[in-house]
């Protein structure tokens, strides 16, 4: 445990400025007005896991927006773990809502969050657990401790109901085989 712990203090303010870049683009996939930046957020998460270790990464066309799909495989006789996200947002509105601009990242301390917290479109919904899932397994990368093969299916579209995703899936089983899937998500 202290070895994970001084890996997250030697990197933390990278951690955060990378998901404060990620967080700054707004995509809202229930707006064609944020087309290019879905597409954009697509290419982010690819860099993410490429830089994080994964051995193949690859940006899966549908016929609406992007599935980022990535893979870490250390032993094909080892079990596999699908890990599943989504790197869209929902529109910010009621903008009357907000205290900052939603795609303008802002850390603040709460009552609920005295150390501070990030407050933008998506810290909670879902770029913020994807990331923290991409970084976690970067830390296995690093540390030689991936005790199993990993893989990652980000989509771009659960806020307009994965409308795509079941296609993808039917057309990649072998691909997207694996023993036990981790879902990132947020509950309230």
């Amino acid at each position: 445990m202290e070895n994970i712990t001084n890996y997250i203090q030697q990197n933390k303010e990278r951690f955060i400025n990378e998901l404060i870049e990620l967080l700054k683009i707004p995509s809202v996939s229930a707006d064609t007005a944020f087309s290019q930046d879905v597409i954009d957020t697509s290419e982010a998460v690819k860099r993410s896991l490429e830089k994080a270790g994964c051995d193949t990464v690859e940006i899966c066309e549908t016929d609406g927006y992007p599935i980022v799909y990535a893979e870490k495989i250390i032993d094909p006789n080892l079990p596999t773990v699908l890990v599943y996200g989504h790197y869209d947002v929902q529109p910010p509105d009621p903008m009357e809502l907000w205290t900052s601009p939603p795609f303008e990242p802002v850390i603040k301390k709460t009552e609920i969050h005295p150390e501070g917290a990030i407050f933008a479109r998506g810290a909670c919904d879902d770029k913020g657990q994807m990331y923290m899932h991409i970084k976690a397994f970067e830390y296995m990368i690093q540390s030689k401790t991936l005790p199993c093969n990993v893989k990652f299916m980000i989509e771009g579209e659960e806020e307009v109901g994965s409308v795509n995703l079941k296609s993808f899936v039917e057309k990649n089983t072998k691909k997207l085989k694996n023993d036990v899937i981790l879902i990132c998500m947020v509950v309230l």
